[in-house]
């Protein structure tokens, strides 16, 4: 009988530990603002989906889409003022 760790080994040359790099968890830190805004307009959102929107909601649904253009500006200018660029 053949043992299956002997050929996984060689199938699995690089163990995966499961774990984000130090460039993913850096990239995700940046991106952070952006998630937490999005999320934010997904709740105002999913408040109104089964009844019509009240003016306050309307409200809440639109300042959560300001914070989410206002999160990817600061995002993407961040990313040019890096990068020597001009946004």
């Amino acid at each position: 009988m053949k043992s299956i760790a002997a050929l996984q080994a060689v199938v699995t040359a690089a163990p995966f530990d499961g774990e984000p790099s130090d460039a993913e968890l850096d990239a995700i830190d940046r991106e952070l603002p952006v998630i937490l805004a999005d999320v934010a307009l997904l709740d105002a959102q999913i408040m109104t989906i089964d009844r019509t929107p009240t003016e306050l909601d309307e409200r809440r649904i639109r300042r959560a889409r300001r914070r989410v253009l206002a999160a990817r500006r600061d995002l993407i200018n961040r990313a040019a003022t890096v990068s020597g660029g001009a946004a």
